[in-house]
Order: C-alpha cells, then structure tokens, then sequence
C-alpha cells in the first residue's frame, strides 16, 4: 500500500476547523519567517548603507583636508573634522593617509596603530579587525594629489558596534512584532473559521433533533450552499417516512384480506370428514400463524426511524386496562409497577405489541398472578414480565433465544406473540432474556436502548 492512501485514510475523519486551522498554521509558519528573513536583510543592508554614506561623507571631507608639504616632503592634514572622537585615543574613530613610500599621517585617536590598506581607486566599505581587537568599518579610497606621481590612499573607519547594536535592536523587534502579528492573525482566523462553520453546526445539531425525534425535517434557513443539501436531505427523509408507512399500510391491508378466506377455508374445513378435517385444521394453523407472525414484523416501524418521544405510562395506559379487565375475568392478578415514567423513542404501535404481546403470553400460562415492572437504567428500558405458571427449565429458556430455534417450537400456543416480541427486540437493537421468575413461572426481561435525555420522573 502506498503512502498517500495511508495519509488519506489517516486524515478523512479530521474535522474541518482543524484542517483549517492547520492550513492556517502552516501558511502563518512559512510566510512570517520568510518575511522577517527578507525585512531584517533589507533592513541591515539598507542600515550598513547608510553607515557606509556616513562614513564616505567623513572620508570626502578628510580628502578635501590632506596637503603635501614640499619643503618637509611630507603629507599634511589641514582639515578640522570637529568630532573629538579622533582626538581620544583608540576611541574606535580613525583615519589614515598613507603614501606608496610608507608615509602616513593619521588622526591622534589611532596612536601608535596603522589600519591596513587595500588599493582602491574608488571608496569603497568593508569590515576590518582595527587596534585592540575593535571591529571597524572602514571606507577608503585612493586619490591622486599633485605635486605626487603616486596616489594616496585615504582611509576613515568606525566601530560598528553601534550598527549591529541597531541591526540587532530592530531584529528582536521585528521577530516580536511578527509572533504577535502571527498570534492575532491565528486569532482572528480561528474566529474566521468558526464563524464560517457556524452553518455546518447548527445543521449538526438539527441533524441529532431529528435522529432523536424532537423534529422531523431539517431547518433550511442556512446558507446557500447547505439550504440545498438540507433540502435534498429533507425529501430524502419524506420518501422514507412515505415509504415505512405505505409499508406498514400495506401490511394492514394484506392482513384484513387474508382474514376472510382463512375464515373460510376453516368453516369449509368443518365439512369434511373428520379423518382429513385434522390434518387441514393443522395446517390451516400454521398458515394463519405465519402470516400473523410475518405481517405484525412488516408493520412494525424498528429499525431507521427515530420517533418523537412519547410518554410510556400514557401510551401503555388503556392497553393495561384492558389487559386487567381480561385477568379478572380469568380470576387473574395483574399487577403493573412503574419505578420510572420515562420518555421513549419508540413507535406507539411497537411499543404497544411488545407489551401487549408479553402480557397475553403470561396471562395464557399464568395461574393466579403477573407481574409487570418498568425500570430505567441508563437510559435503557428495562420491561420485566413475570408469571406463576409451569414456566421453562433454564435449558429450555437458553435453547429458546439460542441462535436458530424458535420461540414457537417451546411454547405451542404464546409461541407467536413471543416472537413477535423478539423481532420487535431486534429491529430495537436491544436484548431479551428468558429465565426462572421468582413466583414460580417464566420471567421475561426487554432490554431496549429507547429512553429519551431529559428528566425522568421517579416511582408512581
């Protein structure tokens, strides 16, 4: 494998501020020091320059002064600089007049030292190390001074001690000034970017309102470039509701079709004679079985909807009143303790079958009590169902929610409702467990991760 898919699979979940804010540092982290490189160049030349001027001013001046003295065959310096630095011995401020014969006449400041000489037909400046160590600069030039064959060459030099004092200055400046300016613009810039990407964050968070139910449609009230994608992803979201309850619509309508002829075949199926009538009765059965079982799974929402969350002690209420009038006729204890009234993200019709389902499969085994308790834990439903009944060895209860094997084969006559219950687990992506209740009959627990954020009212 290459090295730039492994870079682009390292990077494709980065979010985009930091990519931003890296493009940003990186373009803040090459053009700042460029920048400064190319000021403090031009900054030191334009300095050494103007200390150059400065001192080729001197060194014309010192020109126009230096005489040969014919009678003493001599040279001689008439000029008056007025800078008393070349009066003060090894005061860094020098200048030097030498001829091809080895005479020199000198400022008082260079004593006893000679500064070397470089021919030079016009002034020019170069660094020099002068009496005691002293880093100079120094311009010269040579010059023609009648009544000499010979030229003269004239130096003036200075410490730059002073230049590099402001060459230095200005470069700890300039670097300071560049931090600071890198820091306000990585600033501003970070505001830049989270001021752009507002848009996607608020659209983040429509997105999670929807998955959680609070909102069925994205907002579009974005900036063009997103109102456009929310848009497509609204109607996206419209067909697929369409579709679910065209689905679940479907599903309705092919069981009331299939009802009638069912309930046909089985008065035909009472006419014939009672050798075969068991056999087409059986069968019957476990046509108009499979078709419960399969039609209540295609009507259930599950799995890809999020539901707006509804009140679960409402939702359940005139199911359990119901189911209570038919325990009592059976002389039958339903007993219901909510130890929470959560809020749930789940279908009304699901919610409904699952509970429905579990009850009527208790009160079928059940000889005088069922239980029902609903506890929140973590956010997890927990729905325990317990009856007094025959209930399942343990087993029975492993080989019943074992990968394969069907509800139904374990218990003949609730064998339906229970599987229903275990698709309905499914689709929720939550967990069923059968065991031993402690009143004697099967406990069945429903585990469903469908508990809304928000405050959950504590026992009723």
């Amino acid at each position: 494998m290459s090295a730039l898919p492994v870079w682009r699979k390292r990077w494709a979940g980065r979010s985009i501020s930091l990519r931003l804010l890296l493009a940003v540092l990186l373009m803040i982290g090459v053009a700042l020091p460029v920048a400064g490189v190319l000021l403090s160049h031009h900054f030191r030349t334009a300095a050494t320059e103007a200390f150059d001027e400065r001192l080729e001013a001197t060194l014309n001046v010192i020109i126009a002064g230096v005489a040969f003295d014919p009678m003493r065959q001599a040279l001689d310096y008439q000029g008056a600089l007025g800078d008393p630095r070349f009066d003060q011995v090894f005061s860094g401020w020098y200048w030097q007049v030498t001829d091809q014969q080895g005479h020199t006449t000198t400022s008082r400041s260079l004593w006893d030292q000679r500064l070397p000489v470089t021919d030079s037909e016009e002034a020019s400046g170069r660094s020099i190390i002068g009496p005691r160590g002293q880093l100079l600069r120094v311009m010269e030039q040579d010059i023609y001074l009648a009544p000499l064959e010979a030229p003269l060459h004239v130096s003036v030099a200075a410490r730059n001690d002073e230049l590099k004092r402001d060459i230095g200055e200005f470069q700890r400046l300039l670097w300071l000034g560049l931090l600071g300016l890198g820091a306000l613009l990585l600033a501003v810039l970070a505001l830049q970017v989270r001021w752009g990407l507002a848009p996607l964050r608020r659209m983040k968070a429509n997105l999670q309102e929807v998955e959680r139910g609070d909102t069925e449609q994205l907002d579009t009230d974005l900036p063009e470039e997103l109102a456009t994608l929310a848009a497509s992803m609204n109607a996206v979201l419209a067909r697929d509701q369409r579709l679910i309850e065209r689905g679940r619509h479907t599903a309705g309508n092919l069981a009331h079709a299939l009802k009638t002829p069912l309930s046909v075949m089985r008065l035909l199926v009472r006419q014939l004679p009672e050798t075969s009538r068991a056999a087409w009765e059986t069968e019957l059965t476990r046509v108009d079985s499979a078709v419960r079982h399969h039609l209540a799974r295609a009507s259930a929402a599950g799995e890809g909807v999020r539901f707006a969350p509804i009140e679960l002690r409402e939702t359940l209420a005139p199911l359990l009143n119901g189911l209570a009038r038919l325990a009592q006729r059976r002389q039958i204890t339903l007993d219901t303790a909510f130890e929470a009234t959560p809020r749930v993200h789940i279908d009304t019709q699901d919610i409904q079958e699952l509970v429905g389902n579990l009850l009527d499969n208790a009160l079928r085994w059940a000889r005088r009590e069922v239980a029902l308790q609903v506890q929140v834990i973590d956010r997890t439903l927990r729905l325990t169902v317990s009856d007094d009944g025959p209930g399942m060895t343990e087993q029975e209860c492993q080989a019943a929610i074992g990968r394969g094997n069907r509800l139904d084969e374990q218990r003949s006559q609730s064998g339906l409702g229970l599987a229903i219950v275990a698709d309905l687990v499914t689709l929720y992506h939550g967990q069923m467990r059968l065991q031993r209740a402690s009143i004697g009959g099967l406990e069945v627990v429903i585990e469903l991760p469908v508990v809304a954020r928000g405050k959950t009212l504590g026992r009723v």
